[in-house]
Protein backbone atom coordinates (compact mmCIF):
# COMPACT_ATOMS: atom_id res chain seq x y z
CA UNK A 1 0.00 0.00 0.00
CA UNK A 2 1.59 3.58 -1.13
CA UNK A 3 1.23 5.84 1.05
CA UNK A 4 0.14 9.42 0.52
CA UNK A 5 1.97 12.78 0.81
CA UNK A 6 1.49 14.79 3.65
CA UNK A 7 -1.90 16.91 4.48
CA UNK A 8 -3.51 14.39 1.61
CA UNK A 9 -6.61 12.43 1.98
CA UNK A 10 -5.72 9.54 1.30
CA UNK A 11 -9.91 8.67 0.43
CA UNK A 12 -9.21 11.23 -2.37
CA UNK A 13 -9.68 10.81 -5.68
CA UNK A 14 -6.76 12.97 -6.25
CA UNK A 15 -4.85 10.98 -4.06
CA UNK A 16 -1.46 9.66 -4.53
CA UNK A 17 -1.08 7.43 -6.75
CA UNK A 18 -4.55 8.23 -8.88
CA UNK A 19 -3.11 11.72 -9.19
CA UNK A 20 0.08 10.36 -11.07
CA UNK A 21 0.48 11.68 -14.50
CA UNK A 22 -0.59 9.67 -17.06
CA UNK A 23 2.11 8.45 -19.89
CA UNK A 24 1.15 9.51 -23.11
CA UNK A 25 2.47 7.34 -26.31
CA UNK A 26 1.02 9.91 -28.89
CA UNK A 27 3.28 12.48 -27.64
CA UNK A 28 6.66 10.34 -27.51
CA UNK A 29 6.45 9.85 -31.06
CA UNK A 30 8.43 12.96 -31.06
CA UNK A 31 11.30 11.29 -29.70
CA UNK A 32 11.28 8.62 -32.81
CA UNK A 33 13.82 10.42 -35.06
CA UNK A 34 16.23 10.88 -32.33
CA UNK A 35 15.32 7.10 -30.95
CA UNK A 36 16.85 5.89 -34.10
CA UNK A 37 20.04 8.02 -33.82
CA UNK A 38 20.79 6.91 -30.50
CA UNK A 39 20.16 3.13 -30.99
CA UNK A 40 17.23 2.82 -29.15
CA UNK A 41 14.71 0.01 -29.97
CA UNK A 42 11.59 0.78 -27.90
CA UNK A 43 8.09 -1.50 -28.68
CA UNK A 44 4.85 -1.00 -27.77
CA UNK A 45 4.95 -2.77 -24.51
CA UNK A 46 7.32 -0.01 -22.83
CA UNK A 47 6.75 1.19 -19.60
CA UNK A 48 7.85 4.02 -17.43
CA UNK A 49 10.04 2.35 -14.75
CA UNK A 50 9.08 2.58 -10.87
CA UNK A 51 12.38 3.45 -8.77
CA UNK A 52 10.62 1.07 -6.07
CA UNK A 53 11.83 -2.13 -8.59
CA UNK A 54 15.19 -1.02 -8.44
CA UNK A 55 17.20 -3.60 -6.99
CA UNK A 56 18.91 -1.34 -4.17
CA UNK A 57 14.95 -0.57 -3.23
CA UNK A 58 14.24 -3.85 -3.50
CA UNK A 59 16.66 -5.19 -1.38
CA UNK A 60 14.49 -3.80 1.89
CA UNK A 61 11.40 -4.67 1.25
CA UNK A 62 11.50 -7.22 -1.82
CA UNK A 63 12.10 -11.05 0.54
CA UNK A 64 13.57 -12.44 -2.70
CA UNK A 65 16.19 -9.77 -2.23
CA UNK A 66 16.44 -9.28 1.27
CA UNK A 67 19.13 -11.86 2.88
CA UNK A 68 21.60 -11.18 5.82
CA UNK A 69 24.26 -10.63 3.59
CA UNK A 70 22.09 -7.41 2.53
CA UNK A 71 22.16 -6.27 6.09
CA UNK A 72 25.43 -6.70 6.74
CA UNK A 73 26.34 -4.65 3.01
CA UNK A 74 24.57 -1.66 4.45
CA UNK A 75 25.93 -2.30 8.04
CA UNK A 76 29.40 -1.74 6.55
CA UNK A 77 28.58 2.05 5.09
CA UNK A 78 28.35 3.05 8.79
CA UNK A 79 30.55 0.12 10.25
CA UNK A 80 33.17 -1.23 8.16
CA UNK A 81 34.20 -4.98 8.74
CA UNK A 82 38.05 -4.74 7.97
CA UNK A 83 39.39 -8.53 6.56
CA UNK A 84 43.29 -9.47 6.22
CA UNK A 85 42.59 -10.05 2.54
CA UNK A 86 44.62 -7.38 0.16
CA UNK A 87 42.11 -4.46 -0.74
CA UNK A 88 39.98 -4.84 2.57
CA UNK A 89 41.55 -4.02 5.22
CA UNK A 90 41.05 -0.81 7.88
CA UNK A 91 42.92 1.30 5.67
CA UNK A 92 40.89 0.11 2.37
CA UNK A 93 37.67 1.19 4.10
CA UNK A 94 39.05 4.33 5.62
CA UNK A 95 39.54 5.19 1.90
CA UNK A 96 36.40 3.79 0.55
CA UNK A 97 34.27 5.86 3.34
CA UNK A 98 36.47 8.59 2.97
CA UNK A 99 35.53 9.30 -0.54
CA UNK A 100 31.79 8.42 -0.11
CA UNK A 101 31.58 10.64 2.89
CA UNK A 102 30.70 14.06 0.92
CA UNK A 103 27.81 11.99 -0.61
CA UNK A 104 26.27 10.52 2.44
CA UNK A 105 26.50 14.07 3.85
CA UNK A 106 24.36 15.05 1.42
CA UNK A 107 21.81 12.08 1.35
CA UNK A 108 21.26 12.45 5.44
CA UNK A 109 21.24 16.24 5.25
CA UNK A 110 17.32 15.92 4.71
CA UNK A 111 17.00 12.54 6.32
CA UNK A 112 14.25 13.76 9.36
CA UNK A 113 11.98 15.12 6.14
CA UNK A 114 12.36 11.95 4.84
CA UNK A 115 14.23 12.99 2.14
CA UNK A 116 17.67 11.10 0.83
CA UNK A 117 19.04 13.66 -1.87
CA UNK A 118 20.94 12.32 -4.76
CA UNK A 119 19.39 8.69 -4.31
CA UNK A 120 15.91 8.85 -3.96
CA UNK A 121 15.25 12.61 -4.22
CA UNK A 122 16.90 15.31 -6.40
CA UNK A 123 19.33 17.92 -4.22
CA UNK A 124 17.61 20.43 -2.33
CA UNK A 125 18.84 24.06 -4.54
CA UNK A 126 21.37 26.24 -2.44
CA UNK A 127 20.05 29.63 -4.50
CA UNK A 128 16.41 30.59 -4.73
CA UNK A 129 14.66 30.99 -7.89
CA UNK A 130 15.47 34.85 -9.09
CA UNK A 131 12.52 36.61 -9.98
CA UNK A 132 14.34 38.25 -12.81
CA UNK A 133 15.30 36.69 -16.07
CA UNK A 134 18.81 37.44 -17.20
CA UNK A 135 19.17 38.69 -20.35
CA UNK A 136 20.25 35.95 -22.73
CA UNK A 137 22.48 35.88 -25.09
CA UNK A 138 21.55 33.04 -28.98
CA UNK A 139 20.67 29.63 -28.18
CA UNK A 140 24.07 28.66 -29.33
CA UNK A 141 26.47 31.15 -27.01
CA UNK A 142 23.97 30.13 -24.23
CA UNK A 143 24.63 26.84 -24.23
CA UNK A 144 28.28 27.12 -24.78
CA UNK A 145 27.97 29.49 -21.40
CA UNK A 146 26.57 26.81 -19.40
CA UNK A 147 28.90 23.99 -20.38
CA UNK A 148 31.57 26.13 -19.80
CA UNK A 149 30.19 27.04 -16.29
CA UNK A 150 29.79 22.80 -15.99
CA UNK A 151 33.29 22.39 -16.60
CA UNK A 152 34.56 25.06 -14.47
CA UNK A 153 32.85 23.90 -11.39
CA UNK A 154 34.14 19.96 -12.17
CA UNK A 155 32.43 18.22 -14.81
CA UNK A 156 34.95 16.16 -16.95
CA UNK A 157 32.36 16.04 -19.61
CA UNK A 158 29.18 17.95 -20.70
CA UNK A 159 26.47 17.43 -23.14
CA UNK A 160 23.13 18.04 -23.83
CA UNK A 161 19.94 16.85 -24.79
CA UNK A 162 15.71 17.09 -24.76
CA UNK A 163 13.70 16.16 -21.62
CA UNK A 164 11.86 13.08 -21.95
CA UNK A 165 9.35 11.62 -19.55
CA UNK A 166 9.99 8.54 -20.50
CA UNK A 167 12.76 8.38 -18.28
CA UNK A 168 11.29 10.20 -15.42
CA UNK A 169 10.23 7.78 -12.78
CA UNK A 170 6.67 6.97 -12.00
CA UNK A 171 7.18 7.21 -8.64
CA UNK A 172 10.10 8.07 -5.97
CA UNK A 173 10.29 6.16 -3.01
CA UNK A 174 9.89 7.04 1.44
CA UNK A 175 13.08 6.08 3.23
CA UNK A 176 11.19 3.57 4.83
CA UNK A 177 12.05 -0.18 5.38
CA UNK A 178 9.51 -0.97 2.77
CA UNK A 179 10.11 1.98 0.30
CA UNK A 180 6.85 3.10 0.00
CA UNK A 181 6.08 5.17 -3.37
CA UNK A 182 5.34 8.71 -2.83
CA UNK A 183 5.13 11.64 -5.89
CA UNK A 184 8.11 11.75 -7.94
CA UNK A 185 7.54 15.69 -9.12
CA UNK A 186 8.64 17.16 -11.96
CA UNK A 187 7.79 20.74 -12.69
CA UNK A 188 6.13 21.32 -15.77
CA UNK A 189 8.05 23.38 -18.74
CA UNK A 190 11.23 21.62 -18.68
CA UNK A 191 12.78 21.54 -21.95
CA UNK A 192 16.70 20.15 -21.01
CA UNK A 193 18.78 18.13 -19.51
CA UNK A 194 22.18 18.68 -18.88
CA UNK A 195 24.51 15.36 -18.49
CA UNK A 196 27.36 16.02 -16.58
CA UNK A 197 30.33 13.02 -16.57
CA UNK A 198 32.40 12.38 -14.00
CA UNK A 199 36.02 10.05 -14.86
CA UNK A 200 36.57 7.62 -12.42
CA UNK A 201 40.33 6.74 -11.06
CA UNK A 202 41.46 4.26 -13.57
CA UNK A 203 44.67 2.86 -11.29
CA UNK A 204 41.81 1.99 -8.20
CA UNK A 205 39.17 0.57 -11.10
CA UNK A 206 42.01 -1.98 -12.21
CA UNK A 207 42.01 -3.82 -8.54
CA UNK A 208 38.05 -4.38 -8.68
CA UNK A 209 36.58 -6.10 -6.36
CA UNK A 210 37.89 -4.77 -3.41
CA UNK A 211 36.72 -2.12 -0.85
CA UNK A 212 39.47 -0.09 -2.05
CA UNK A 213 38.25 0.17 -5.39
CA UNK A 214 34.72 1.08 -4.42
CA UNK A 215 36.51 4.32 -3.78
CA UNK A 216 36.71 5.28 -7.47
CA UNK A 217 32.77 5.25 -7.52
CA UNK A 218 32.21 6.78 -3.88
CA UNK A 219 35.00 9.65 -5.25
CA UNK A 220 32.36 10.66 -8.07
CA UNK A 221 29.43 10.85 -6.27
CA UNK A 222 31.00 12.94 -3.81
CA UNK A 223 31.93 15.30 -6.55
CA UNK A 224 29.22 14.98 -8.57
CA UNK A 225 26.82 16.02 -5.75
CA UNK A 226 28.85 19.20 -5.44
CA UNK A 227 29.24 19.95 -8.86
CA UNK A 228 25.88 19.07 -10.36
CA UNK A 229 23.92 21.32 -7.09
CA UNK A 230 26.05 23.85 -8.00
CA UNK A 231 25.14 23.62 -11.48
CA UNK A 232 21.73 24.41 -11.09
CA UNK A 233 22.52 27.32 -8.57
CA UNK A 234 23.89 28.71 -11.08
CA UNK A 235 20.68 28.49 -13.53
CA UNK A 236 18.30 29.21 -10.67
CA UNK A 237 20.31 32.27 -10.13
CA UNK A 238 19.42 32.90 -13.70
CA UNK A 239 16.01 33.08 -13.41
CA UNK A 240 15.30 29.53 -14.85
CA UNK A 241 14.22 26.56 -13.12
CA UNK A 242 16.66 23.88 -12.49
CA UNK A 243 17.01 20.26 -10.47
CA UNK A 244 20.00 18.68 -9.61
CA UNK A 245 19.63 15.17 -9.94
CA UNK A 246 21.87 11.95 -9.65
CA UNK A 247 20.08 8.51 -9.39
CA UNK A 248 16.78 9.93 -8.28
CA UNK A 249 13.81 11.44 -10.47
CA UNK A 250 14.91 9.75 -13.58
CA UNK A 251 16.79 7.22 -15.23
CA UNK A 252 20.43 8.47 -16.33
CA UNK A 253 22.08 6.05 -19.02
CA UNK A 254 19.15 7.67 -21.85
CA UNK A 255 19.83 10.62 -21.44
CA UNK A 256 23.50 10.16 -21.35
CA UNK A 257 23.31 8.04 -24.82
CA UNK A 258 21.04 10.56 -26.40
CA UNK A 259 23.66 14.20 -25.31
CA UNK A 260 26.36 12.43 -27.13
CA UNK A 261 28.60 11.06 -24.22
CA UNK A 262 28.85 7.05 -25.42
CA UNK A 263 27.17 4.18 -26.32
CA UNK A 264 25.48 1.29 -24.49
CA UNK A 265 27.51 -1.98 -23.79
CA UNK A 266 26.93 -5.36 -23.19
CA UNK A 267 28.37 -4.75 -19.70
CA UNK A 268 24.93 -1.51 -18.98
CA UNK A 269 27.55 0.86 -19.12
CA UNK A 270 27.73 3.56 -20.97
CA UNK A 271 31.05 4.08 -23.11
CA UNK A 272 33.02 6.51 -23.55
CA UNK A 273 35.40 7.80 -26.16
CA UNK A 274 37.27 9.87 -23.17
CA UNK A 275 36.99 7.10 -20.20
CA UNK A 276 35.68 4.01 -21.42
CA UNK A 277 33.21 2.42 -18.88
CA UNK A 278 34.97 3.99 -16.12
CA UNK A 279 32.25 7.03 -15.78
CA UNK A 280 29.51 8.30 -13.63
CA UNK A 281 26.53 10.77 -14.67
CA UNK A 282 24.43 13.05 -12.79
CA UNK A 283 22.36 15.34 -14.68
CA UNK A 284 20.34 18.95 -14.24
CA UNK A 285 16.65 19.21 -15.58
CA UNK A 286 15.87 22.48 -16.59
CA UNK A 287 13.63 25.14 -18.62
CA UNK A 288 16.32 27.12 -19.92
CA UNK A 289 16.26 26.43 -23.61
CA UNK A 290 19.62 24.69 -24.57
CA UNK A 291 21.32 23.59 -28.29
CA UNK A 292 21.12 19.29 -28.37
CA UNK A 293 23.95 17.15 -28.81
CA UNK A 294 23.39 14.20 -30.80
CA UNK A 295 24.19 10.68 -30.34
CA UNK A 296 27.93 9.84 -31.32
CA UNK A 297 28.52 6.37 -32.81
CA UNK A 298 32.18 4.99 -32.24
CA UNK A 299 31.92 0.98 -32.97
CA UNK A 300 30.71 0.36 -29.03
CA UNK A 301 27.70 -1.77 -29.80
CA UNK A 302 29.70 -3.98 -33.01
CA UNK A 303 32.19 -4.09 -31.13
CA UNK A 304 30.13 -5.80 -28.20
CA UNK A 305 28.26 -7.62 -30.68
CA UNK A 306 31.47 -10.27 -30.79
CA UNK A 307 32.90 -9.66 -27.23
CA UNK A 308 31.70 -10.96 -24.22
CA UNK A 309 34.51 -11.03 -22.12
CA UNK A 310 32.99 -8.91 -19.44
CA UNK A 311 29.92 -11.90 -19.65
CA UNK A 312 32.68 -14.29 -18.95
CA UNK A 313 34.13 -12.90 -16.16
CA UNK A 314 30.92 -12.10 -13.76
CA UNK A 315 31.44 -14.19 -10.87
CA UNK A 316 27.41 -14.70 -10.14
CA UNK A 317 26.69 -14.60 -14.26
CA UNK A 318 24.57 -11.65 -13.94
CA UNK A 319 25.36 -10.26 -17.41
CA UNK A 320 23.74 -11.67 -21.05
CA UNK A 321 25.40 -13.03 -23.78
CA UNK A 322 24.32 -13.29 -27.02
CA UNK A 323 22.08 -9.93 -28.86
CA UNK A 324 19.93 -7.67 -27.56
CA UNK A 325 16.87 -8.48 -25.94
CA UNK A 326 13.41 -7.19 -24.68
CA UNK A 327 12.83 -10.15 -22.39
CA UNK A 328 12.87 -8.74 -18.97
CA UNK A 329 14.78 -10.49 -16.40
CA UNK A 330 13.22 -9.74 -13.60
CA UNK A 331 11.17 -6.90 -11.94
CA UNK A 332 13.99 -4.70 -11.90
CA UNK A 333 14.18 -4.70 -15.80
CA UNK A 334 12.50 -1.89 -17.49
CA UNK A 335 9.51 -3.19 -19.67
CA UNK A 336 9.66 -2.48 -23.42
CA UNK A 337 12.91 -1.57 -24.24
CA UNK A 338 15.32 -4.02 -26.42
CA UNK A 339 18.87 -4.03 -24.78
CA UNK A 340 21.33 -6.07 -22.99
CA UNK A 341 19.91 -6.77 -18.99
CA UNK A 342 21.73 -7.83 -16.60
CA UNK A 343 20.31 -9.88 -13.53
CA UNK A 344 20.37 -7.39 -11.22
CA UNK A 345 19.44 -9.37 -8.34
CA UNK A 346 22.30 -12.11 -9.28
CA UNK A 347 24.79 -8.91 -9.50
CA UNK A 348 23.88 -7.45 -5.91
CA UNK A 349 23.43 -10.66 -4.08
CA UNK A 350 27.07 -10.71 -5.11
CA UNK A 351 28.09 -7.30 -4.02
CA UNK A 352 26.39 -8.21 -1.20
CA UNK A 353 28.79 -10.66 -0.35
CA UNK A 354 31.73 -9.16 -0.99
CA UNK A 355 30.56 -6.10 1.10
CA UNK A 356 31.66 -3.77 -1.48
CA UNK A 357 30.86 -2.93 -5.07
CA UNK A 358 32.11 -5.48 -7.72
CA UNK A 359 32.36 -3.52 -11.08
CA UNK A 360 34.56 -6.17 -12.77
CA UNK A 361 33.01 -5.52 -15.71
CA UNK A 362 34.28 -2.46 -15.76
CA UNK A 363 37.56 -3.33 -15.26
CA UNK A 364 37.90 -6.09 -18.03
CA UNK A 365 36.19 -4.36 -20.59
CA UNK A 366 38.52 -3.95 -23.75
CA UNK A 367 37.17 -0.01 -23.52
CA UNK A 368 38.76 0.15 -20.00
CA UNK A 369 42.35 1.95 -21.04
CA UNK A 370 44.01 5.04 -20.15
CA UNK A 371 43.02 7.17 -22.81
CA UNK A 372 45.96 9.97 -22.09
CA UNK A 373 48.32 7.60 -23.91
CA UNK A 374 48.43 7.61 -27.81
CA UNK A 375 48.25 3.83 -28.41
CA UNK A 376 45.24 3.33 -25.91
CA UNK A 377 43.39 5.94 -28.56
CA UNK A 378 44.95 4.35 -31.49
CA UNK A 379 43.46 0.82 -30.48
CA UNK A 380 40.21 2.56 -29.62
CA UNK A 381 40.12 4.22 -32.87
CA UNK A 382 40.74 0.38 -34.68
CA UNK A 383 38.18 -1.68 -31.98
CA UNK A 384 35.48 0.76 -34.25
CA UNK A 385 36.34 -0.70 -37.27
CA UNK A 386 36.87 -3.25 -39.54
CA UNK A 387 39.54 -4.85 -37.63
CA UNK A 388 37.64 -5.15 -34.68
CA UNK A 389 37.61 -9.10 -34.57
CA UNK A 390 41.80 -8.62 -34.39
CA UNK A 391 41.90 -6.34 -32.04
CA UNK A 392 39.36 -8.94 -29.74
CA UNK A 393 41.87 -11.06 -30.06
CA UNK A 394 44.27 -9.09 -29.80
CA UNK A 395 43.03 -8.13 -26.35
CA UNK A 396 42.06 -11.40 -25.24
CA UNK A 397 45.82 -12.52 -25.85
CA UNK A 398 47.28 -9.84 -23.33
CA UNK A 399 46.88 -8.64 -19.94
CA UNK A 400 44.48 -5.90 -20.57
CA UNK A 401 41.80 -5.73 -17.53
CA UNK A 402 43.58 -8.28 -15.16
CA UNK A 403 43.14 -7.18 -11.66
CA UNK A 404 46.24 -5.34 -10.07
CA UNK A 405 46.84 -5.86 -6.38
CA UNK A 406 45.22 -3.26 -4.23
CA UNK A 407 48.28 -3.07 -2.16
CA UNK A 408 49.99 -1.66 -5.25
CA UNK A 409 48.15 1.67 -5.56
CA UNK A 410 48.97 2.58 -1.56
CA UNK A 411 52.68 2.57 -3.54
CA UNK A 412 52.36 5.43 -6.17
CA UNK A 413 53.11 8.09 -3.73
CA UNK A 414 56.71 6.40 -2.61
CA UNK A 415 57.22 5.02 -6.44
CA UNK A 416 56.54 8.51 -7.67
CA UNK A 417 59.09 9.92 -5.42
CA UNK A 418 61.96 7.32 -5.93
CA UNK A 419 61.33 7.66 -10.14
CA UNK A 420 59.16 4.61 -10.49
CA UNK A 421 61.56 2.29 -9.13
Amino acid sequence: MTSPPENTDAASPDAWPANRPPDDPQAWERFRDSDAAAGFVIGEDFERFSQRDDVFNRAWWDQTVHTDDVVAFYAAHQKPDPRRGDGFTQWDFALLNSAWSVARDYAARGYKDGVREGFLDSFKPFMPLSPDKAEMPDIAEATERVKQVARFLGADLVGVTEYDERWTYTASCHIDKVRDEKPNVVPDGMKTVIVLAHGMDHRLVESYPSAMAAAATGREYSREAAIVSSLASFIRSLGYEAIATSNDTTLTIPYAIKAGMGEYGRNQMVITPEFGPRVRFSKVITELELVHDQPRKHGVTEFCNICQKCADACPPKALPYGPPSDVPQNRSTIKGVKKWSANCEKCFGYWTKLRADCAICMRVCPYNMDYSKLMSRIIRRLMGTRLRKLMLKLNLRSKQGSRRAPKDWWRLGRDAQSGGH
